[in-house]
């Protein structure tokens, strides 16, 4: 089921977040790693958050802002179930996504985002944050 995120879930939006980028986000260095655990309840504030839950407890999460899917974290027990493929086509429905920033180095996140029909259109050097991870811009082809 999906439901919108509330306050009170942003514990476990940090648990999901967290068992995400440590199972995908292996070209983090330890301190940036820290620092992005730091700020992501920051960014929360400025996304719509929607939650994807099973039997009662929240697996995924994503985060839209306009046209695009800013952030779409799966937690590493449930990745590989289609989680991720059911939020953005719910955000592809409902609220028109059709961008996506994707770390350079994260290769099964862009797969899978090809897969679902996006495409680069552009590239950054730095993340959102003046970091050195490359970012690829996609859109929907």
């Amino acid at each position: 089921m999906i439901r919108r995120v509330k306050v009170t879930d942003y514990p476990r939006l940090m648990e999901i977040w967290e068992s995400s980028v440590l199972n995908t986000h292996d070209f983090l260095k330890k301190e940036d790693f820290f620092y992005y655990k730091e700020n992501i309840p920051i960014y929360f504030e400025h996304v719509q958050l929607w939650g994807y839950e099973e039997q009662g407890v929240l697996m995924g999460f994503m985060g839209l802002a306009e046209d695009s899917l800013e952030m779409l974290f799966i937690h590493a027990e449930a990745r590989g179930r289609g989680i991720g493929k059911v939020l953005v086509a719910f955000g592809r429905q409902k609220f028109g996504i059709t961008k996506v920033d994707v770390n350079e180095q994260n290769e099964q996140a862009i797969g899978f985002y090809e897969h679902l029909g996006f495409g680069v259109v552009g590239r950054s050097q730095e993340d959102g944050s003046g970091k050195p991870y490359p970012v690829l811009h996609m859109a929907l082809k």
